[in-house]
């Protein structure tokens, strides 16, 4: 018998598919360039304002999108890989796929971060340049510009490779559960919660996610 449960609550799925949407929009207008660079600007505070969004409902989200149900120890990560792994260690992030997570965060927040102090001395700069040395400035610049978009790029192709193969070779539905927000279950296991009350949490914390980077841009004026 198979247990319906939810897994991802609605404001963290409208974050997943929020982020693919910007990034990919990022890096379209990086490619572009020219005028191109005042919506890169832009849509970089909107990435500032989503990740700030999950970095809060990592504390106080569903269940299952809380840290603390995807914090894994080494050892668990390895008997994992090794096909060892627990019974319920796929309900929610993985071992492995919580280490996708945080590097996919760490990376896009360091992306986020160069990006706000960057300068090309020509017609684009970051709120925070004027407010760093020279020093921190052209190591942002360098960093944004050729290392960290590869790295971003690189690690986005490697998690497009994985959720391929989850999917056709391991039958699981990753991204329908993404759409969906439940996965059917051969075990009760806890489901995140999902209600008005819980999606007005994540309207005051996306507004004040907004408000941050809104401030942040307003640092540049």
């Amino acid at each position: 018998m198979l247990h319906k449960l939810r897994v991802w609550d609605l404001p963290t799925r409208l974050f997943h598919w929020s982020l693919v949407a910007t990034t990919i929009a990022l890096v379209v207008s990086a490619k572009l360039g020219a005028d191109a660079m005042q919506w890169h600007l832009r849509l970089g505070y909107v990435m500032l304002a989503l990740l700030a969004f999950r970095l809060v409902w990592g504390f106080v989200g569903g269940y299952w999108s809380r840290f603390a149900s995807f914090v894994y120890s080494p050892t668990r990560l390895l008997r994992y890989v090794s096909g060892r792994g627990q019974s319920d260690d796929d309900v929610g992030h993985s071992p492995l796929g919580a280490l996708s997570v945080f590097t996919l965060l760490a990376l896009l927040l360091a992306q986020v971060g160069s990006g706000l102090m960057s300068d090309d001395e020509i017609s684009f700069a970051g709120p925070l340049a004027r407010h760093v040395s020279g020093d921190w400035v052209n190591l942002a610049s360098w960093y944004h510009k050729d290392v960290g978009q590869y790295l971003l790029l690189a690690f986005i192709a490697l998690h497009l490779c994985a959720i391929t193969f989850y999917t056709l070779v391991r039958h699981r539905p990753l991204v329908r559960a993404m759409l969906r927000g439940d996965k059917q279950w051969p075990s009760q296991e806890r489901s995140a919660r999902d209600d008005a009350k819980s999606r007005t949490w994540a309207t005051l914390v996306l507004a004040l996610a907004a408000a941050l980077a809104w401030w942040v841009a307003s640092l540049g004026e």
